[in-house]
């Protein structure tokens, strides 16, 4: 069963996703960032591309996995602003002895974007 739509996506989660806009260059690597964030922050049991697409309302797989894959964005830059938005909010500051990890194929966020979206 499809358990989510672009449009049923909380009001927050597209200001915050905002954020990041700068970074993406085109309208699809801006949607499927989101369709992204958003399959992270899903109740599917198994995060992956597949299963991601599956689970979601105008989600395909071929789009989200060019997207990981082969569009032109930045992992690196995405990551630091990723920190530099953590660091702005008290309960998610990276502490001085916390490690933050992301790699291009698997972004390490749903933890971080839980918590801030619990905050």
């Amino acid at each position: 069963m499809k358990e989510t739509t672009p449009t049923a996506m909380l009001p927050c989660f597209d200001k915050w996703c905002q954020r990041f806009d700068d970074l993406l260059k085109t309208k699809a690597q801006k949607r499927e960032f989101r369709q992204y964030l958003g399959g992270l922050l899903g109740e599917s049991e198994r995060k992956n591309v597949f299963q991601m697409a599956r689970d979601a309302v105008e989600v395909t797989y071929h789009k989200l996995h060019h997207f990981l894959t082969d569009a032109p964005w930045s992992s690196d830059k995405i990551n630091e602003r990723r920190l530099e938005v953590m660091n702005q909010c008290r309960q998610t500051k990276i502490r001085p002895k916390y490690r933050v990890r992301a790699t291009r194929g698997s972004l390490s966020l749903k933890r971080c974007f839980l918590r801030y979206f619990r905050a």
